[in-house]
């Protein structure tokens, strides 16, 4: 048996062990029976209701763009949390579709949909369904099993990059979300959505555009909330936000309080100041061939001598770091935390 389809089922099982139920029954066969978008699908052009809406710093998938979602419950809010999350109201659903241009000097032209993936926050918890569009690019299909396809596109520089593209199964989506053993959005935080969105009626903050709306309850003086930069833009933060802001939206969903890679004592969120828990001169705790013979996560002044950059420029499924969620590296996001670790003191 396929082994996409052998841990997807295995996954299935173990949810209907735990909940007594079938998690299929929160998720509808074909993209198109939400009733997200109006017109042609492909466009995503949304319904009144289905809030579009951006991250400032972007998690790296082999360089696909994204578009987001948000819909919550009629008549329903976000609460704010202390910590710059929210508790979402049960029935919320969070749509991301992930796409390629077929050249990204003409990023709106020629585009290729891969899939959607729906975070639905349901009675058991939060579940993500992934749906993978069809050639004709009307429509994408519920696969539990996720999917592998290739992609093909003509980089900034001119050139092309062919791999094979994975869709994440059901089980899947849990090696990202999960915290505290239970499914947690990434994406929609206060310091994430602090910034402007390009809306058909113009530039907003989004925190303000939601609030507008009525979507936010309990959000605090706009001034004093959070911003994490936006790592592509020079001018949005110093060297080492932008390189401590990829880290965290690459890294800090493992190697955080609370997540799968906190027993490695490393923590990468940015609200981490202390230097050996960010890897300043920190040994792994268990060394083995991912750490390439270096001594330490971090070592200032000198990034090829850093575990986490070796990490980084590797595609060795046994190596490489973060190691979901992409089949190439990031040339950029190694050059920004290379950068910073060179000129660390």
């Amino acid at each position: 048996m396929d082994s996409l389809l052998s841990n997807a089922i295995s996954a299935l099982l173990l949810f209907s062990f735990l909940f007594g139920g079938n998690p299929l029954k929160y998720a509808k066969p074909k993209l198109s029976d939400y009733g997200f978008f109006i017109g042609n699908m492909a466009d995503h052009k949304p319904r009144t209701g289905v809030m579009p809406y951006d991250v400032s710093a972007q998690l790296f998938s082999d360089y696909a763009l994204k578009s987001r979602f948000i819909v919550l419950p009629k008549g329903q809010q976000l609460n704010y949390k202390q910590d710059g999350t929210f508790d979402f109201p049960e029935g919320s659903i969070l749509i991301k579709t992930f796409f390629y241009p077929a050249d990204f000097r003409k990023p709106s032209k020629d585009i290729r949909l891969m899939e959607t993936r729906l975070l639905i926050h349901t009675p058991e918890g939060w579940l993500g369904f992934p749906y993978v569009w069809d050639e004709t690019q009307t429509e994408a299909v519920l696969e539990i099993a996720g999917e592998r396809m290739e992609a093909t596109f003509i980089d900034n520089d001119g050139g092309r990059t062919t791999f094979n593209y994975s869709v994440p199964n059901f089980n899947q989506c849990k090696g990202c979300h999960v915290n505290d053993n239970r499914m947690i959005p990434i994406g929609p935080k206060v310091r994430l959505l602090n910034h402007e969105f390009e809306y058909p009626d113009g530039k907003m903050n989004q925190l303000k555009k939601w609030s507008a709306l009525d979507m936010i309850n309990g959000l605090p003086n706009f001034a004093s909330l959070p911003h994490t930069p936006d790592y592509t833009n020079p001018n949005d933060g110093t060297l080492e936000e932008r390189a401590r802001a990829w880290i965290d939206i690459n890294c800090a969903h493992c190697h955080m309080k609370g997540a799968p890679g906190e027993t490695s004592g490393l923590f990468l969120n940015i609200e981490e100041t202390d230097p050996t828990r960010l890897g300043v001169l920190k040994p792994p705790v268990a060394a083995g061939r991912g750490s390439g013979d270096r001594l330490h996560t971090l070592v200032p002044g000198k990034p090829d001598a850093s575990i986490m950059i070796y990490r980084m420029e590797s595609t060795d499924p046994g190596v490489m770091m973060p190691e979901l969620g992409r089949k190439l590296i990031h040339k950029e996001g190694i050059e920004l935390v290379r950068e910073w670790i060179k000129r660390m003191n």
